[in-house]
């Protein structure tokens, strides 16, 4: 682990380009938290407790640091031989006034609606939203909506508190009370 402003690169044409900025990072074996969840489809509940304690883990440390990611998803979450997560990808991550944020940042799978809207949001809160999608799909193998917004057939059976429709739509019939509960 490190990093520098003083890489050098040779090239096969024989070019050399010198002082690169590099970053050194630990590998990870196990490939994408996403590849795990297309293996296995729905994980169910205890399984997915495993992952999800994890990602509260790692969430409540940035968040201590003031930290906002704005992409989490799947895709963005690596895991190594003994199944432990890592963080990746901190493109649009920022430390600046997480909670007075505006940019249009993230996944639109993943995203919080107040960004689709275009209000100002806080970080931290868009990131437990992300999670709160993350656990869905470790849960029932699939998405809970295609967008967060009101237009969106599932998204505003939510957001209407049509549950039991929602539930039945999504075919979420093996879960229990207390994570429907939980999750919505």
């Amino acid at each position: 682990m490190g990093y520098g402003s003083d890489g050098h690169v040779k090239k096969p044409s024989g070019r050399e380009i010198n002082n690169l900025v590099y970053i050194i990072l630990e590998y990870v074996n196990g490939g994408l938290l996403f590849d795990v969840c297309q293996s296995l489809g729905g994980m169910g509940e205890e399984d997915a407790k495993f992952f999800f304690s994890q990602l509260c883990d790692v969430l409540s440390y940035m968040q201590s640091k003031g930290v906002a990611h704005r992409d989490l998803k799947l895709e963005n979450i690596l895991v190594d031989s003994e199944l432990n997560i890592k963080i990746a990808d901190f493109g649009f991550a920022t430390f600046k006034k997480v909670n007075q944020l505006e940019s249009y940042s993230g996944t639109m799978t993943y995203m919080a609606p107040e960004i689709k809207e275009s209000k100002q949001y806080d970080g931290k809160k868009t990131d437990m939203f992300s999670i709160g999608v993350i656990l869905f799909i470790l849960v029932q193998g699939i998405f809970p909506f295609k967008e967060a917004k009101k237009d969106d057939i599932c998204y505003s059976l939510i957001y209407n508190n049509e549950l039991d429709k929602y539930w039945e739509k999504i075919g979420g019939k093996n879960l229990t009370p207390e994570f429907k509960e939980m999750i919505i």
